[in-house]
Protein backbone atom coordinates (compact mmCIF):
# COMPACT_ATOMS: atom_id res chain seq x y z
CA UNK A 1 0.00 0.00 0.00
CA UNK A 2 1.22 3.38 -1.02
CA UNK A 3 2.38 5.67 2.01
CA UNK A 4 0.07 8.57 2.56
CA UNK A 5 1.46 11.82 2.15
CA UNK A 6 1.56 14.36 5.16
CA UNK A 7 -1.18 16.73 5.67
CA UNK A 8 -0.98 18.04 9.07
CA UNK A 9 -4.88 18.59 9.17
CA UNK A 10 -5.18 21.67 6.58
CA UNK A 11 -6.12 19.62 4.03
CA UNK A 12 -4.29 19.36 0.35
CA UNK A 13 -6.99 19.97 -1.61
CA UNK A 14 -6.78 23.01 -4.00
CA UNK A 15 -9.12 24.78 -5.51
CA UNK A 16 -7.97 28.71 -5.78
CA UNK A 17 -5.32 30.74 -3.69
CA UNK A 18 -5.88 31.64 -0.09
CA UNK A 19 -4.15 34.61 0.98
CA UNK A 20 -2.99 32.69 3.77
CA UNK A 21 -3.28 29.80 6.18
CA UNK A 22 -2.53 31.16 9.13
CA UNK A 23 -3.77 34.85 9.99
CA UNK A 24 -1.23 37.20 11.50
CA UNK A 25 -3.33 36.96 14.58
CA UNK A 26 -2.55 33.70 15.33
CA UNK A 27 -6.02 32.24 14.23
CA UNK A 28 -6.49 29.99 11.02
CA UNK A 29 -7.47 31.04 8.05
CA UNK A 30 -11.06 29.16 8.57
CA UNK A 31 -14.79 30.17 8.43
CA UNK A 32 -17.39 27.61 9.26
CA UNK A 33 -20.46 27.64 7.79
CA UNK A 34 -23.67 25.23 8.48
CA UNK A 35 -24.00 22.76 11.84
CA UNK A 36 -26.81 22.54 13.96
CA UNK A 37 -27.71 24.96 16.56
CA UNK A 38 -26.47 23.02 19.62
CA UNK A 39 -23.57 23.40 17.79
CA UNK A 40 -22.54 27.02 19.13
CA UNK A 41 -21.54 26.66 22.75
CA UNK A 42 -22.10 30.34 24.54
CA UNK A 43 -19.67 29.36 27.61
CA UNK A 44 -16.55 29.21 24.61
CA UNK A 45 -17.45 32.16 22.90
CA UNK A 46 -17.59 34.44 25.60
CA UNK A 47 -14.56 33.34 26.62
CA UNK A 48 -13.01 33.81 23.16
CA UNK A 49 -14.53 37.13 22.32
CA UNK A 50 -12.39 40.93 22.59
CA UNK A 51 -13.00 42.46 25.85
CA UNK A 52 -14.48 45.42 24.06
CA UNK A 53 -17.25 42.87 22.62
CA UNK A 54 -17.65 41.13 25.76
CA UNK A 55 -17.88 44.28 27.76
CA UNK A 56 -20.65 45.03 25.09
CA UNK A 57 -22.73 41.66 25.41
CA UNK A 58 -22.62 42.10 29.68
CA UNK A 59 -23.97 45.27 29.39
CA UNK A 60 -26.43 44.83 26.60
CA UNK A 61 -27.39 41.59 28.26
CA UNK A 62 -28.08 43.76 31.86
CA UNK A 63 -30.20 46.60 29.62
CA UNK A 64 -31.76 43.60 28.44
CA UNK A 65 -33.06 41.63 31.66
CA UNK A 66 -34.02 44.51 33.61
CA UNK A 67 -36.40 46.03 30.08
CA UNK A 68 -37.64 42.79 29.92
CA UNK A 69 -39.06 42.66 33.97
CA UNK A 70 -39.50 46.17 33.32
CA UNK A 71 -42.58 45.55 30.93
CA UNK A 72 -43.65 42.65 33.38
CA UNK A 73 -43.99 44.90 36.26
CA UNK A 74 -46.56 46.64 33.67
CA UNK A 75 -48.28 44.46 32.78
CA UNK A 76 -48.63 43.44 36.70
CA UNK A 77 -49.97 46.74 37.65
CA UNK A 78 -48.23 50.05 38.69
CA UNK A 79 -50.44 50.14 41.34
CA UNK A 80 -48.78 47.01 42.74
CA UNK A 81 -45.32 49.51 43.22
CA UNK A 82 -45.56 51.97 46.09
CA UNK A 83 -43.39 54.60 45.43
CA UNK A 84 -43.04 53.98 41.65
CA UNK A 85 -46.48 56.24 40.32
CA UNK A 86 -45.36 59.50 37.94
CA UNK A 87 -47.02 62.28 36.08
CA UNK A 88 -45.89 60.76 32.45
CA UNK A 89 -45.66 57.03 31.24
CA UNK A 90 -42.52 57.44 30.44
CA UNK A 91 -42.00 58.11 34.31
CA UNK A 92 -43.93 55.45 35.73
CA UNK A 93 -41.48 52.86 32.96
CA UNK A 94 -38.48 54.38 34.07
CA UNK A 95 -39.90 53.78 37.58
CA UNK A 96 -40.41 50.59 37.01
CA UNK A 97 -37.10 49.58 34.70
CA UNK A 98 -35.07 51.11 37.80
CA UNK A 99 -36.70 49.12 40.33
CA UNK A 100 -35.65 46.20 38.44
CA UNK A 101 -32.50 47.00 38.22
CA UNK A 102 -32.47 47.45 42.31
CA UNK A 103 -34.25 44.23 42.66
CA UNK A 104 -32.07 42.06 40.48
CA UNK A 105 -28.90 43.30 41.92
CA UNK A 106 -30.53 42.87 45.51
CA UNK A 107 -29.40 46.42 46.32
CA UNK A 108 -33.16 47.53 47.16
CA UNK A 109 -33.03 51.18 48.26
CA UNK A 110 -36.34 51.25 49.30
CA UNK A 111 -37.90 54.00 47.73
CA UNK A 112 -40.13 51.45 45.55
CA UNK A 113 -41.68 48.71 47.16
CA UNK A 114 -43.74 45.58 45.70
CA UNK A 115 -47.03 45.31 47.17
CA UNK A 116 -49.18 42.25 46.16
CA UNK A 117 -48.71 38.69 45.17
CA UNK A 118 -47.93 39.46 41.02
CA UNK A 119 -45.25 42.30 42.35
CA UNK A 120 -43.76 40.08 44.79
CA UNK A 121 -43.70 37.17 42.75
CA UNK A 122 -42.39 38.87 39.89
CA UNK A 123 -39.45 40.44 42.53
CA UNK A 124 -38.35 36.95 43.83
CA UNK A 125 -38.11 35.53 40.70
CA UNK A 126 -35.67 38.29 39.02
CA UNK A 127 -33.97 38.31 42.67
CA UNK A 128 -32.89 34.74 41.78
CA UNK A 129 -32.50 35.24 38.02
CA UNK A 130 -29.83 38.57 39.64
CA UNK A 131 -27.92 35.70 41.90
CA UNK A 132 -27.67 33.54 39.34
CA UNK A 133 -26.68 36.09 36.41
CA UNK A 134 -24.02 37.30 38.41
CA UNK A 135 -22.44 34.37 39.29
CA UNK A 136 -22.37 33.61 35.38
CA UNK A 137 -20.68 36.91 34.73
CA UNK A 138 -18.17 36.79 37.38
CA UNK A 139 -17.43 33.15 36.18
CA UNK A 140 -17.03 34.50 32.69
CA UNK A 141 -14.76 37.43 33.87
CA UNK A 142 -12.31 35.28 36.11
CA UNK A 143 -12.30 32.63 33.43
CA UNK A 144 -10.97 35.45 30.85
CA UNK A 145 -8.95 36.91 32.87
CA UNK A 146 -7.34 33.32 34.31
CA UNK A 147 -6.97 31.97 30.73
CA UNK A 148 -3.21 31.61 30.12
CA UNK A 149 -2.44 33.06 26.87
CA UNK A 150 1.29 33.23 25.33
CA UNK A 151 2.15 36.86 23.99
CA UNK A 152 4.89 35.81 21.86
CA UNK A 153 6.77 38.70 19.79
CA UNK A 154 7.28 37.63 16.10
CA UNK A 155 10.04 39.48 13.67
CA UNK A 156 7.92 41.22 11.00
CA UNK A 157 9.94 39.39 8.15
CA UNK A 158 11.12 35.90 7.90
CA UNK A 159 14.74 35.94 6.15
CA UNK A 160 17.23 33.65 3.67
CA UNK A 161 20.34 35.12 5.65
CA UNK A 162 23.62 33.87 4.91
CA UNK A 163 24.69 30.99 7.40
CA UNK A 164 27.84 29.57 7.90
CA UNK A 165 28.93 28.67 4.32
CA UNK A 166 25.38 28.49 2.75
CA UNK A 167 22.00 30.24 3.71
CA UNK A 168 19.25 29.51 5.79
CA UNK A 169 15.47 30.68 6.82
CA UNK A 170 15.66 32.52 9.54
CA UNK A 171 12.64 34.55 12.29
CA UNK A 172 13.36 36.01 15.57
CA UNK A 173 10.93 35.61 18.56
CA UNK A 174 10.75 37.11 22.12
CA UNK A 175 8.42 36.91 25.20
CA UNK A 176 6.62 40.46 25.23
CA UNK A 177 5.41 39.35 28.99
CA UNK A 178 7.18 39.82 31.90
CA UNK A 179 6.64 36.28 32.81
CA UNK A 180 9.22 33.65 32.89
CA UNK A 181 8.71 30.95 29.38
CA UNK A 182 10.70 28.00 30.24
CA UNK A 183 11.67 24.81 28.35
CA UNK A 184 10.37 26.55 24.61
CA UNK A 185 9.88 24.38 21.52
CA UNK A 186 9.23 25.76 18.01
CA UNK A 187 8.00 23.80 14.83
CA UNK A 188 7.93 24.89 11.54
CA UNK A 189 5.68 23.75 8.27
CA UNK A 190 6.44 24.84 4.49
CA UNK A 191 3.39 24.49 2.70
CA UNK A 192 3.39 25.15 -1.18
CA UNK A 193 1.10 24.64 -4.22
CA UNK A 194 2.81 21.90 -6.51
CA UNK A 195 0.96 20.37 -8.98
CA UNK A 196 -0.28 16.28 -8.66
CA UNK A 197 -2.86 14.29 -9.15
CA UNK A 198 -3.65 15.71 -12.37
CA UNK A 199 -4.16 18.97 -10.81
CA UNK A 200 -2.27 21.22 -8.21
CA UNK A 201 -2.57 20.33 -4.32
CA UNK A 202 -1.02 21.50 -1.25
CA UNK A 203 2.22 19.75 0.19
CA UNK A 204 3.42 20.01 3.65
CA UNK A 205 7.01 19.39 4.89
CA UNK A 206 8.76 19.67 8.29
CA UNK A 207 11.68 21.91 8.24
CA UNK A 208 14.55 20.91 10.45
CA UNK A 209 15.46 23.44 12.96
CA UNK A 210 19.30 24.07 13.46
CA UNK A 211 17.94 24.41 17.73
CA UNK A 212 14.09 23.44 18.18
CA UNK A 213 14.09 24.69 21.74
CA UNK A 214 15.66 26.90 24.61
CA UNK A 215 15.20 26.03 27.95
CA UNK A 216 14.71 29.82 29.08
CA UNK A 217 12.66 32.36 26.48
CA UNK A 218 14.58 35.33 28.34
CA UNK A 219 16.25 37.04 25.38
CA UNK A 220 15.37 37.07 21.67
CA UNK A 221 15.87 33.92 19.98
CA UNK A 222 16.49 33.58 16.12
CA UNK A 223 14.89 30.48 14.90
CA UNK A 224 17.36 28.81 12.06
CA UNK A 225 16.38 26.36 9.22
CA UNK A 226 19.87 25.40 7.45
CA UNK A 227 18.58 25.44 3.60
CA UNK A 228 20.83 22.57 2.72
CA UNK A 229 20.33 19.33 0.52
CA UNK A 230 17.89 17.90 3.18
CA UNK A 231 16.02 21.06 3.02
CA UNK A 232 13.02 21.62 0.60
CA UNK A 233 13.74 24.74 -0.10
CA UNK A 234 17.03 24.10 -1.40
CA UNK A 235 18.02 25.57 -5.11
CA UNK A 236 14.55 27.16 -4.63
CA UNK A 237 14.44 31.49 -5.54
CA UNK A 238 11.95 33.90 -4.82
CA UNK A 239 9.98 33.15 -8.14
CA UNK A 240 9.63 29.91 -7.28
CA UNK A 241 8.27 30.66 -4.10
CA UNK A 242 6.05 33.21 -5.15
CA UNK A 243 5.00 30.58 -7.77
CA UNK A 244 4.13 28.00 -5.16
CA UNK A 245 2.58 30.18 -2.99
CA UNK A 246 4.65 29.37 -0.36
CA UNK A 247 4.18 29.81 3.32
CA UNK A 248 5.79 29.12 6.27
CA UNK A 249 3.57 28.24 9.46
CA UNK A 250 5.12 28.20 12.76
CA UNK A 251 3.87 26.63 16.07
CA UNK A 252 5.69 27.46 19.31
CA UNK A 253 4.89 26.21 22.47
CA UNK A 254 6.31 27.14 25.96
CA UNK A 255 5.95 26.03 29.93
CA UNK A 256 4.31 29.27 31.68
CA UNK A 257 5.99 29.68 35.04
CA UNK A 258 3.17 32.03 36.17
CA UNK A 259 0.35 30.02 35.15
CA UNK A 260 1.75 26.67 35.32
CA UNK A 261 0.76 25.29 32.11
CA UNK A 262 1.51 24.85 28.70
CA UNK A 263 0.86 28.01 26.22
CA UNK A 264 1.38 28.24 22.71
CA UNK A 265 1.68 30.70 19.67
CA UNK A 266 0.93 30.62 16.00
CA UNK A 267 2.22 32.64 13.20
CA UNK A 268 2.80 32.12 9.60
CA UNK A 269 5.25 34.21 7.00
CA UNK A 270 4.43 34.18 3.30
CA UNK A 271 6.54 34.37 0.64
CA UNK A 272 6.19 38.17 0.17
CA UNK A 273 6.87 38.72 4.15
CA UNK A 274 10.73 37.03 2.80
CA UNK A 275 13.66 38.98 2.97
CA UNK A 276 16.20 37.94 0.82
CA UNK A 277 20.23 38.47 2.17
CA UNK A 278 19.74 40.54 5.14
CA UNK A 279 20.75 39.84 8.52
CA UNK A 280 19.11 40.72 12.19
CA UNK A 281 20.45 43.46 14.11
CA UNK A 282 20.91 42.70 17.92
CA UNK A 283 17.85 43.52 20.01
CA UNK A 284 19.22 43.54 23.50
CA UNK A 285 22.20 45.33 25.07
CA UNK A 286 23.96 45.32 28.92
CA UNK A 287 23.15 48.50 30.90
CA UNK A 288 25.44 49.93 33.71
CA UNK A 289 24.83 47.75 36.28
CA UNK A 290 25.03 44.67 34.39
CA UNK A 291 21.87 44.06 33.34
CA UNK A 292 20.25 42.18 30.36
CA UNK A 293 17.89 44.88 28.54
CA UNK A 294 15.96 43.27 25.43
CA UNK A 295 14.16 46.15 23.21
CA UNK A 296 11.10 44.70 22.18
CA UNK A 297 10.75 47.26 19.12
CA UNK A 298 13.67 46.19 17.72
CA UNK A 299 13.08 42.07 17.46
CA UNK A 300 13.09 42.23 13.50
CA UNK A 301 15.13 45.62 13.00
CA UNK A 302 17.58 44.04 9.95
CA UNK A 303 21.24 45.45 9.51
Amino acid sequence: MKKPSFDPGLTQQYIKPLSRVINKDGEFNVRRTGGAWNDFHPYMHLINMSWPVFLATIFLGYFLINLFFACIYCAVGIEQLDGANAPTAMGRFLNMFFFSSHTLSTVGYGNISPRGIGANTVAALEALTGVLGLAVATGLLFGRISKPSARIGFSANMLVAPYQDGTALEFRVANRRSNALIEAQAKLLLMTVEPGNGGLKRNFSLLNLERDGVMFLAAPWTIVHPIDHDSPLWGKTAEDLTREQAEVLILIKAYDDTFAQTVQARHSYRHDEFVWGRKFAPAFSIDAGGELVVDLNKIGDLQ
